[in-house]
């Protein structure tokens, strides 16, 4: 059997529960037996940049796991560039030719960012899996509360469709970034944080929730660092079963890096781990020990 998934994507859904963020609209109903004080509210409508920077880069590795064999089947590098009022953020991901014989994966997302706010202006992703293809652009107006997707099997060939939206959301890129801004040690364990992105003509409402922290945690070919936990829903039917359960471990310091990422998909199950980085705003402070048990100095790469 074929694994059919868009990696760049999976990435992108996996890296959510490192994120957390306030609504100024009104949260969706907390779950049977959740109370609205175990219910995050928080603005997701503009935040301020205090974490990442231009020429930062984060590079990913993915394994995934069949029959019980864990191979490495490729990457993802996300990027940071600097245009004048905007960011522009990049997610490249494509697998390893050793791994293009069982199924090859080529994506690329770009999204452009409003620096005051955060969301995005005009989000852009080319899919190349196997013989799939699609190219999707996203302009948003935030005034009408719309967005134009220019989408098709390619750039050539896309028609335009006018979606309704709600205020304020977001991408999968934007998302990401914006929500590493958020200060974690606001929330209790146990808090339920809800989030809604825009991905294939569909607005998705979602939840993480916050598990606290792990204090030593081990980051394969990495070291040892102080970790925050999440445990986000996940979208049934993309890659995922309905009971599937995510874990991520971001970095406990300014920077808010996601680290590492687990769960089981539809088929199989797989691990994301930061392979390297460059490019960081302030020191790594939660790296507590390299691999071979040496203290951390504090420096990024």
């Amino acid at each position: 059997m074929m694994l059919s998934f868009d990696m760049a994507r999976l990435l992108a859904i996996f890296l959510l529960p490192t994120l957390s963020f306030l609504f100024e609209v009104p949260p969706p109903p907390p779950y049977k037996g959740e109370t609205e004080r175990q219910t995050a509210l928080i603005n997701q409508c503009s935040i301020r940049n205090d974490v990442f920077e231009p020429g930062e880069e984060l590079v990913y590795k993915l394994y995934y796991n069949w029959n019980f064999v864990w191979m490495a089947a490729g990457e993802v590098v996300f990027r940071v560039r600097d245009l004048g009022d905007r960011y522009h953020v990049s997610a490249y991901g494509s697998t390893y030719p050793s791994y293009e014989w069982f199924y090859k994966v080529n994506d690329k997302y770009d999204t452009y960012l409003d620096k005051k706010t955060l969301l995005p202006t005009v989000s852009v992703r080319s899919v190349s899996e196997g013989k799939y293809r699609l190219y999707d652009k996203l302009t948003f107006d935030r005034s009408a509360n719309t967005l134009t997707s220019l989408r098709g099997k390619s750039r050539d060939s896309a028609t335009p469709s006018e979606y309704s939206v709600e205020p304020c959301v977001h991408d999968l890129l934007s998302i990401i970034y914006f929500a590493r801004n958020i200060d974690f040690s606001t929330l209790e364990k146990g808090t339920a944080v809800p989030i809604k992105i825009f991905m294939d003509q569909t607005t998705w409402p979602l939840r993480l929730r916050y598990q606290g922290k792990n204090p030593d945690k081990h980051i394969h070919k990495l070291g040892r660092f102080k970790t925050i936990l999440f445990s986000p829903d996940v979208i049934k039917g993309y890659v995922f079963k309905e009971d599937d359960k995510l874990k991520v471990w971001a970095s406990d310091d300014k920077n808010h890096l996601p680290l590492l990422i687990e769960s089981p998909i539809s088929v199989g199950s797989v691990k994301v781990v930061l392979k390297s980085y460059s490019g960081l705003k302030y020191p790594l402070s939660s790296k507590i020990a390299h691999e071979d048990g040496s203290s951390e100095g504090g420096t990024p790469q």
